[in-house]
């Protein structure tokens, strides 16, 4: 699957590339959209008044994890906020153990009861 989402990638900065995006500078390939997963448990009722749409997000591996090898913590203004979704996570966490440059941002705001739909987030590959 790491194999296929790399290929992917490559597809798409080639693309950009040859359409004439390159010539903006900096390049983001859109690479996964996802919702916040545990945000009941951290800093996201503290923030909520705060925290806007394209603020940017910090994404910081937790190897040691002991849920979850491959878990990823999702922060805002270095306030944890929650996961990348376990199912999603994969991926975006071999891109950050080969030391990619990636960006995430906040992509939707939702007042809902509903944890996992409250805040959905982007994550870049930088080229």
């Amino acid at each position: 699957m790491e194999r296929s989402w790399r290929a992917a990638v490559l597809l798409f900065w080639a693309i950009a590339i040859f359409s004439g995006s390159a010539a903006a500078g900096t390049i983001r390939i859109l690479v996964q959209s996802s919702p916040l997963a545990g945000s009941q448990y951290y800093a996201l009722s503290t923030v909520w008044s705060e925290i806007r749409v394209g603020d940017a997000l910090s994404l910081r591996r937790e190897p040691k994890n002991r849920y979850d090898p491959n878990a990823i913590r999702v922060e805002w203004k270095g306030r944890q906020l929650g996961y990348v979704p376990r199912k999603e996570n994969g991926p975006i966490a071999a891109a950050l153990d080969r030391g990619e440059a990636l960006e995430a941002r906040v992509s939707r705001l939702r007042d809902s009861g509903n944890p996992w739909q409250r805040v959905e987030f982007e994550v870049f590959f930088v080229l």
